[in-house]
């Protein structure tokens, strides 16, 4: 169930050999977002449980399950922020109600990010997952407003 965005960094993925080259590719995705502004590196957006320094941001369109699920992001770490745009790419456009649904797990084990990272970004990532179905969560359950 993954979107285009996060298939064509799988079709990347597979056109670069190296994982060098994967981990510089993961590197300019990160460099390519726009910062965080200051005001949302907050307790309120940090992500616990990653060594680095971790903000999302959620911007949920509509109510309800239907509603659509985008997030911004940003950290103190190259590599983090690519995570993190990588995480936008199988994220953001889906229904809140999708983004429950996805086996992100079985996604990113396509892109071997487990085998590649060390434990403390693995579990900051799976930190980074957990936070974005909990947002999706929160935003699921609340009911729809009436006429919509």
């Amino acid at each position: 169930m993954a979107s285009e965005a996060f298939e064509e960094i799988v079709g990347d993925f597979e056109f670069l050999d190296d994982w060098e080259d994967r981990y510089r590719y993961v590197i300019e995705r990160g460099k390519a977002l726009p910062p965080l502004e200051e005001e949302l590196r907050v307790p309120a957006t940090k992500v616990e449980g990653c060594a680095s320094q971790v903000w999302l941001m959620p911007e949920i369109e509509g109510d309800g399950p239907g509603a659509v699920f985008r997030f911004r992001g940003d950290s103190d770490a190259m590599i983090v922020r690519g995570l993190i745009a990588v995480l936008m790419a199988l994220f953001n456009g889906l229904s809140v109600e999708e983004v429950l649904k996805v086996d992100a797990a079985g996604e990113l084990a396509r892109l071997g990010l487990d085998d590649h990272l060390s434990a403390q970004r693995s579990n900051g990532l799976r930190a980074m997952v957990e936070r974005i179905r909990a947002l999706a969560g929160e935003a699921a359950s609340l009911p729809a407003k009436a006429g919509e």
